[in-house]
């Protein structure tokens, strides 16, 4: 269906991806009672457990047969979820096709797919960031630390799914962490890297909707990323998440906003990027003020599964007003006054070799503040939901404070079993009174 042809209201939806990310959105979006039909591209295991929800088989590197699905289908809003084909330029070719999308072009994508081009568009906009080095040789890293003889975080510039970085804590791990990427751990991704002096204070994530033009901004989140409690073992896509960070306030919220979404959306216009979908800011805040650590340019995974449950029913339009550039013809967004809990269940072996094809066991039922998002999951022959990738199932919760949301969402996990399950027991360990 072209733009000219489009019909004003918005009846029919594709999401493009398989995770949990893409899972609750097709969740939060089923809400809307003007949708008449989701279509998730490749879906999952979870995806026919919502209604209205349908998977397209075509996987997402299949671009003529999921643009020519969409417009058999008639779809009137295609959502990308993931950074993947974003990066490789998905979005342009759809609406080469006519079709109304949410998610940047491969120029805006760039600020996800290279941190050289990132960083460097922070320092045109005066946007906060730790100090960087960047380098496509092995030794003149090595030589790099060796000037700075201080620990350097070691950042992949490509995409490495979440995995490309090593927060080291001495100068022998960023030795090992440089010698790593460089032996092609992570492929192309690795072969330029990128230094960054190392930063300290708590984390948290910002994120706005953008029609190019003019922002909507959400309620902060809070990922954890280590694999294991306490904040240890290696870096994964998220083990967990809640929302809002109780970190800042509305107040600062306002501020941030000045002084790192708008100007970023700025210098997006400044070099003719129509930025449409989402400005992810993972934030530092430092003893100095807030610090850029990365952009993402999607939804995080799992901080969407813990926003998804929170956002008021206008969400569906305001995503439709963002593709189509017009967001201030959107209702305003509301937000709901809960507390979101979320906890990811993983596979052993996550996130080196992660084990698959064990069945999946889930004795819990979802209701209006509880939700099981699937993530690395299919069917088998027999219609057993199986393991398929690290990342199994998010658990999310809400209460009216995050002590009930934590609870409710950790008793659930005793209904859920598979073989190998792993997760996080110390999830919002900021929030909580563990």
């Amino acid at each position: 269906m072209t733009k000219n042809q489009q019909a004003e209201e918005l009846k029919r939806i594709l999401i493009v991806g398989s995770g949990g990310r893409e899972n609750s959105l097709a969740w939060a979006l089923s809400k809307n009672q003007s949708i008449e039909q989701i279509y998730v591209c490749p879906g999952n295991g979870g995806t026919a457990n919502f209604e209205k929800c349908i998977c397209l088989k075509p996987k997402s590197e299949d671009e003529k047969i999921i643009i020519s699905e969409c417009q058999r289908l008639e779809i009137n809003l295609v959502i990308i979820g993931p950074e993947v084909p974003l990066a490789q330029g998905l979005a342009n070719k759809m609406r080469d096709a006519g079709l109304t999308v949410f998610g940047p072009g491969q120029d805006g994508a760039q600020l996800e797919a290279s941190k050289e081009w990132s960083k460097a568009l922070m320092i045109e906009n005066n946007i906060p960031t730790a100090k960087y080095w960047s380098t496509e040789s092995k030794e003149e890293a090595l030589e790099i630390l060796k000037r700075f003889n201080q620990p350097l975080v070691v950042k992949a510039d490509g995409l490495a799914a979440g995995k490309g970085v090593t927060v080291c804590k001495t100068i022998e791990q960023s030795q090992e962490a440089i010698k790593e990427l460089f032996s092609g751990k992570f492929g192309s991704a690795g072969n330029k890297v990128i230094l960054e002096e190392k930063i300290e204070g708590p984390e948290v994530s910002i994120f706005a909707l953008c029609d190019g033009e003019k922002l909507v901004v959400l309620p902060p989140a809070q990922d954890h990323k280590r694999l294991l409690d306490g904040d240890n073992g290696p870096n994964t896509g998220g083990m967990g998440a809640y929302a809002p960070a109780l970190l800042i306030n509305d107040e600062d919220l306002k501020d941030l906003t000045e002084l790192v979404l708008i100007p970023t959306l700025k210098g997006l216009k400044k070099k003719k990027i129509k930025y449409i979908g989402v400005i992810y800011a993972g934030l530092m805040l430092t003893s100095s003020g807030p610090k850029v650590i990365e952009f993402n340019c999607r939804f995080g995974d799992p901080e969407c599964q813990a926003l998804m449950p929170i956002m008021g029913d206008e969400f569906a339009s305001v995503l439709f007003a963002c593709a189509q550039g017009e967001i201030e013809k959107a209702p305003k967004l509301t937000f709901k006054s809960e507390f979101s809990a979320c906890i990811v269940a993983a596979s052993k072996g996550y996130p080196e070799s992660p084990q698959k094809g064990k069945k999946i066991s889930i004795n819990v039922e979802s209701n209006s503040s509880l939700q099981v998002f699937h993530a690395g999951t299919t069917s088998d022959e027999f219609d057993n939901i199986i393991t398929s990738g690290g990342r199994v199932l998010s658990i999310v919760a809400q209460g009216e404070n995050f002590d009930k949301a934590f609870n409710l969402a950790y008793s659930s996990l005793k209904g859920i079993n598979f073989d190998g399950m792993h997760y996080r027991k110390d999830i919002g360990y900021q929030v909580r009174n563990i």
